[in-house]
């Protein structure tokens, strides 16, 4: 006898579970370009419009009410000839310094040494030349003259700012730090990045002498470290305060005077360290050999006989003075005359020329 018949069981087939891994996309080189590219962009802007509006608000302040020293008059005290005869003011000098000081301490992207070495290099060199404006005189010059004076014994305001932006140009270097691996290479990094902010910083003073010269010098060479990584951030607010401050020094109402142009060629300097080490050394010679030329040949002079730079110099400016003139008396160094306030042959700016 058959029994009931029992269905075959069906056994489901096996399922293999699949687990979806999500993969992961990485942007393309162009795209982290493109954004690290917008980000340098924006922190030089921003850098620049922040030394820019400090500048100028520091200009309209200091202009509205000159500070005196020792009982002086602001106007007496900051007054001086330009190489025209005629009045002008050094307080462009302490509203760069204050423009880009202030820049430098708000401006995005910068470490806390890069930003404590800037402010170093910027105030410090500040200080210093505006001591040579204010105490400085026209008996020793350059290099030459202030160390041959020292060497007899006599300190001069000039020796007292070499020394002081050179010692301030190493404590910025030093505060800014290297990159090298061993101890001997960052030794040699700090002599060598300090003396790029020294050597920069006397640079500059020696472009001050037409108006707006040492502006448009800054510009044309802070302009490729601007462009850089690394220099970028350091160089916005010292760009921004000098272009802001660039009408006053064109219409010869304002000059930088020591304090403002070693503050920018420190910055600028500043701004050169952060380049590789063979850059760096290229950069150094050329400060170097620039600084030792201008013992010997007129900067002024190789500019009026070259066409392409002459026009540059002369671009927004007025024209010439007419030889023979009034206007063509150079303009003294330190307190007008050459004597520091109170001395004998002290005068106002306003007096008229000898």
């Amino acid at each position: 006898m058959n029994g009931p018949t029992v269905p075959p069981t069906t056994v489901p087939p096996t399922t293999v579970f699949r687990t979806t891994v999500p993969q992961t996309t990485v942007p393309p080189t162009s795209a982290v370009f493109r954004t690290t590219a917008s980000r340098s962009t924006g922190r030089l802007l921003a850098g620049s419009a922040l030394g820019a509006i400090a500048a100028r608000a520091a200009y309209r302040s200091l202009s509205r009410r000159p500070p005196g020293v020792n009982g002086l008059p602001g106007e007496e005290v900051w007054g001086r000839t330009n190489h025209r005869g005629e009045a002008v003011t050094l307080l462009e000098g302490p509203a760069f310094v204050a423009g880009a000081t202030a820049g430098v301490l708000l401006a995005p992207g910068l470490g806390g040494r890069a930003r404590a070495a800037a402010l170093l290099a910027g105030a410090g060199s500040g200080v210093l030349g505006g001591y040579d404006d204010l105490a400085g005189s026209a008996d020793s010059r350059g290099f030459k003259g202030h160390l041959g004076a020292l060497a007899r014994g006599e300190v001069t305001s000039g020796a007292v700012k070499i020394l002081g932006i050179g010692a301030t140009g190493l404590a910025a270097a030093a505060i800014a730090g290297s990159p090298a691996p061993t101890r001997p290479g960052r030794a040699f990094d700090t002599l060598v990045n300090g003396a790029i902010v020294a050597a920069g910083a006397n640079l500059m003073n020696l472009f001050d002498l037409r108006p707006g010269r040492a502006i448009k010098v800054a510009l044309i060479t802070g302009a490729p470290l601007a462009l850089t990584r690394s220099g970028s951030a350091v160089v916005a607010a010292p760009l921004g305060a000098a272009t802001a401050l660039l009408p006053e020094d064109l219409a010869e109402r304002a000059m930088l005077g020591d304090t403002g142009s070693n503050a920018l060629g420190a910055l600028l300097g500043l701004a050169a360290t952060r380049l590789g080490r063979g850059p760096r050394l290229a950069v150094l010679a050329g400060l170097a050999g620039l600084n030792a030329a201008s013992e010997f040949v007129s900067f002024t002079k190789v500019i009026k006989n070259t066409p392409v730079l002459d026009r540059i110099d002369m671009l927004g400016r007025r024209p010439p003075a007419t030889p023979g003139t009034a206007a063509s008396v150079p303009a003294q160094p330190g307190h007008p005359l050459g004597h520091a306030a109170g001395e004998p042959g002290f005068a106002p700016v306003t007096d008229p020329a000898p």
